[in-house]
C-alpha cells in the first residue's frame, strides 16, 4: 500500500501581472512535486526560476493560476501556524526578548502559558540559546538570530518546515554549525522540511532528496535520491567519492538550466476595454 504524500504540487501555473506596466509574467509553468510525510526536499535551481514562489503557494502567501496544491490532500489558503516559515533573514522582532520571539504565535493565539512554556525550553535548549532567553534579538549574531527564528518557526509544531535560504546570509563557518544544528533538531522532531538553496553542498549534507528547477517558467527537471544514511557527519560525506560525482553531475545540470532561454516569460496586457474581455478569456 502507497502512503500519499503529505505535499502535493500538481501541474502548478503561477502568474503574475504587472497592469500598471501591462506585463504579465509566467514563474512556474507546469511544475508537480509531492513530498511525503517526514521528508527532507531540497529544491535546486537557476537564480529566478521560482523557487521561493513554489514556498509562498505552500505557505499560503500566494495561489497558483492553475494546477493543484494540497497539505494533506486539503488545498493551501491562508497562512496557518501548520506551517512554519523561515526566510534567509531572520524577521523577528528586535525589541521583543528570545523567549518572547520564539513564544509571539501562541501568545497571540491565546494559549495557556503552561502549553507553550514546556516546548519553548525545549527549543531553547535544542537551539542552544540557554543563557539568552531575555536577551533582545538585536544584540544576538546573525547565527544566533536564525535560531531563534527556527525554534519560533517551530513552536506551533508545523505539519510542514518551509526554509527559504535560511543560512545563505552566513560566513561557511557559522553556516555549517547551523547546518548541524539544523539536522540534529530534526532527528529529534522529524518534521517535513522544503528547503531552497542555491548551495549544492548544503542541499547533500541536508536532504534526503534533491528536486532540481528549470530555468523560469520553473517546473522540476531532475529528482535525485541523496544517498547517505542519517545521522550524517559532513567532514564523512564529503570525503566520499559519490558526494564529488553528485555535485558535479548537479552542477552540470544547473548550468544546462541557466544556459536555456527563458521561453514565454512575460506577455504585454491589452488596453481599456479590451483588458476586460482579456480577463474573462483567461
Amino acid at each position: 500500500m502507497t502512503t500519499s504524500p503529505l505535499i502535493v504540487l500538481e501541474d502548478v501555473e503561477k502568474r503574475f501581472e504587472d497592469r500598471r506596466a501591462r506585463r504579465k509574467t509566467v514563474a512556474l509553468e507546469g511544475l508537480s512535486l509531492g513530498v511525503a510525510e517526514g521528508e527532507f526536499v531540497c529544491l535546486l535551481g537557476p537564480s529566478g526560476c521560482g523557487k521561493s514562489t513554489v514556498l509562498d503557494l505552500l505557505a499560503g502567501f500566494e495561489q497558483p493560476t492553475r494546477g493543484r496544491v494540497t497539505i494533506d490532500g486539503k488545498p493551501v489558503g491562508r497562512p496557518s501556524p501548520d506551517r512554519g516559515i523561515v526566510f534567509q533573514e531572520a524577521t523577528l522582532f528586535p525589541w521583543l526578548s528570545v523567549i518572547d520571539n520564539i513564544t509571539f504565535a501562541p501568545r497571540l493565539a491565546g494559549r495557556p502559558a503552561s502549553e507553550y512554556r514546556p516546548r519553548a525550553q525545549e527549543l531553547i535548549e535544542m537551539m542552544g540559546l540557554c543563557g539568552f532567553e531575555h536577551h533582545a534579538v538585536y544584540e544576538l549574531s546573525g547565527g544566533m538570530r536564525q535560531r531563534v527564528a527556527i525554534a519560533r518557526a517551530w513552536i506551533s509544531q508545523p505539519l510542514l518546515l518551509l526554509m527559504d535560504e535560511p543560512f545563505g546570509a552566513l560566513d561557511a563557518q557559522t553556516r555549517l554549525a547551523m547546518q548541524e544544528l539544523l539536522l540534529a533538531a530534526r532527528e529529534q522532531r522529524r518534521s517535513t522540511v522544503l528547503f531552497v538553496t542555491h548551495d549544492i553542498e548544503e542541499a547533500l549534507f541536508l536532504s534526503d532528496r534533491i528536486a532540481i528547477m528549470s530555468g523560469r517558467p520553473g517546473r522540476i527537471v531532475e529528482e535525485i535520491i541523496v544517498p547517505y544514511p542519517r545521522p550524517r557527519a559532513y567532514q564523512e560525506i564529503i570525503a566520499t567519492r559519490s558526494f564529488g560525482e553528485l555535485k558535479r553531475s548537479i552542477l552540470a545540470t544547473l548550468r544546462e538550466q541557466a544556459a536555456r532561454p527563458q521561453h514565454a516569460t512575460t506577455e504585454s496586457l491589452p488596453h481599456g476595454d479590451d483588458l476586460r474581455s482579456y480577463s474573462r478569456s483567461h
